[in-house]
């Protein structure tokens, strides 16, 4: 019986070991990839033999990839993952997501160590950048790593197959860092490359617009960026590229400039449509009238769109007929509809020259019809400058009356004086000039001008007596006449016919002088007198009356009879003059002897 009892110790002994190296073997196996059979299916689970003491199940939809079925039948080799060798059921538990999972690594360090690119699909989004799958492994993508640019909305990539490369893995901490970036950089420089090679200017391309600024937009032509300006988006005025353009949108471009040196790109879109100056001046002749819209306003006018690429300016200063000083944002507004006239077109600077008050009434050609020269109106004194006052007139326009225009009598400057701003004053129409836009008025032509009344009976050539009223130092001022007579200027030459005598200090205001009429200038006011010349005259009537030159007499001997007979015709004149007013007197006192 000992030796039966040795035997049977023996045999258990053996069993436990077999069954101890065969749980140690297969208890080494987990944590490993396995390859299965597929023996059927169960409901949502795949029945899988692996070799083991019991089968294992795995969910179906480990083996569907996304969008798609589970390609299995029975029979079939499929890889799995052993977690564990029994579970509380007695089976075998299995994975085809972390088989994969593994499969997976396996890869992507074999890619890793080649610096091959993989393939994944950014699925998540978490702090600091996107998570990544990998064909079953889970990576990281920093922000920084999504494109060359920094992208606002990742919406469009995610979900779509895309080449990763690796920058760094470790398998024992599950760490895998992609970079999609880079991938794009490698793309990108091999593009511009043959890109840049085979660039031409005048060449048609498409691109993706990927950024905008104030000033323009970035284009990608595949490889390389051009730079659109704004001012070659549109013949049209373009206020912002974000008007016209947007992120992501593709477009027709023309390259326009290009330097293979800066490698430096321009575009354009305007350049692909007919430019729309071309013929303009026959489109749009000098004088004609054409409906715009405001487009712009500045402190020296307004811009008017004629049609898409094409706009005029309307200067502050044809804006309106008597709104000068006044912003043009206070007459029109943006985007109003106006009506222009054309006033000049230059085709080479793409400039027109629009008028508005043109389409207007002209108040000038208005009130020069309506009040032609010699109307008298009455208006209000709207300002007084230093050259005279500014009436406001009908028709919302002002004239002016200048300085000398005030009074017939008065200097300017002493007239002004009794005016002030706000009053209503007569005045009358000298004359209106349209093209200036001027209109010239007068005050003191409302009365007939007392010059021309005092000096209607002096005449050229005629002898006058003068009262002396101001000694100048060049010339003398005198009164011709009586107190009511105009005043005449003796210059200084003509003082006298002996050049010693040409002194106005020979003269004192209030004396009485003979002297001959030498001019009379009533455009200008003015009479001149001349004393030398009566003396002259004087001189050749008494040679022609008392000698000759030819009988030798002397100068003397001629005039003296001449002013003695001068002088008895003087006294007989005067002693007349006396007579007559003695002969009246008594006539009055005789009458008023009779009436007492």
């Amino acid at each position: 019986m000992a030796e039966s009892a040795a035997a049977v110790s023996s045999t258990q002994e053996d069993f436990e070991a077999l069954l101890e190296e065969s749980l140690g073997g297969e208890g080494r196996l987990e944590g490993t990839v396995l390859k299965g059979t597929v023996l059927g299916f169960d409901g949502d689970e795949v029945m899988i033999d692996v070799g083991l003491k019991s089968e294992g199940r795995v969910a179906l939809k480990e083996f569907a990839k996304a969008g798609e079925d589970a390609d299995l039948k029975e029979g079939g080799d499929v890889e799995v993952f052993l977690e564990r060798y029994e579970n509380r059921n007695g089976e075998v538990v299995l994975s085809r997501e972390k088989a994969r999972r593994e499969e997976a690594w396996t890869q992507l360090e074999r890619a890793f160590n080649s610096n091959e690119r993989v393939t994944g699909q950014i699925f998540g989004r978490v702090k600091g950048g996107f998570t990544v799958d990998l064909n079953g492994a889970v990576a990281f993508l920093p922000g920084s790593q999504v494109d060359i640019r920094p992208v606002r909305d990742v919406t469009p990539l995610m979900g779509t197959p895309q080449p990763f490369q690796i920058l760094k893995m470790d398998r024992s901490r599950g760490n895998i860092v992609v970079s999609r970036r880079a991938v794009l950089e490698e793309t990108r420089a091999e593009q511009r490359s043959e890109l840049v090679a085979s660039l031409k200017e005048g060449q048609v391309l498409q691109g993706v617009v990927k950024n905008i600024t104030d000033y323009g937009a970035f284009v990608d032509l595949g490889g390389v960026d051009g730079l659109l300006h704004v001012t070659d988006m549109s013949w049209k005025r373009v206020n912002h590229p974000t008007d016209i353009l947007q992120i992501g949108q593709t477009v027709e471009v023309q390259v326009i400039r290009f330097n293979p040196e800066t490698q430096r790109i321009s575009l354009g879109m305007k350049q692909l449509e007919a430019d729309p100056w071309e013929g303009a001046s026959q489109k749009y002749p000098t004088g004609a009238k054409f409906t715009g819209r405001v487009t712009n306003i500045t402190d020296y006018g307004a811009f008017v769109e004629l049609e898409a690429g094409i706009e005029g300016l309307v200067h502050v200063s044809e804006m309106s007929w008597t709104k000068k000083n006044i912003h043009p944002g206070k007459i029109v507004s943006t985007s109003q509809e106006v009506e222009v006239m054309i006033l000049d077109v230059d085709e080479q600077k793409r400039r027109i020259s629009l008028g508005l008050k043109q389409c207007l009434p002209n108040p000038w050609e208005e009130f020069k019809e309506k009040y032609p020269a010699g109307t008298e109106l009455e208006g209000e004194v709207k300002n007084i400058t230093e050259f005279g006052l500014f009436v406001g007139l009908p028709g919302d326009i002002d004239g002016m009356v200048h300085l000398s225009d005030l009074s017939w009598d008065r200097s300017g400057d002493e007239a002004v004086k009794d005016y002030q701003k706000g009053d209503q004053v007569k005045v009358k129409v000298l004359d209106v000039d349209t093209d200036k836009e001027r209109i010239s008025l007068g005050i003191k032509q409302l009365e007939d001008d007392p010059f021309e009344q005092a000096a209607g009976e002096v005449r050229k050539g005629q002898i006058v007596t003068c009262t002396v009223t101001e000694v100048q130092d060049n010339a003398v001022e005198v009164r011709v006449g009586d107190e009511d007579g105009p005043t005449g200027t003796i210059r200084k030459a003509e003082l006298a016919r002996d050049r010693s005598e040409q002194r106005p200090d020979r003269f004192a205001p209030g004396e009485k002088v003979d002297a001959k009429v030498t001019s009379v200038d009533k455009k200008n006011r003015r009479i001149t007198l001349s004393i030398k010349q009566r003396e002259i005259d004087e001189e050749k009537e008494a040679m022609a009356e008392y000698g000759s030159t030819d009988t030798g007499a002397s100068l003397g001997e001629i005039l003296g009879p001449a002013m003695r007979s001068a002088a008895k015709e003087a006294a007989s004149e005067e002693e007349s003059k006396s007579g007559a007013k003695k002969s009246a007197s008594k006539s009055k006192s005789d009458a008023d002897s009779e009436e007492s």
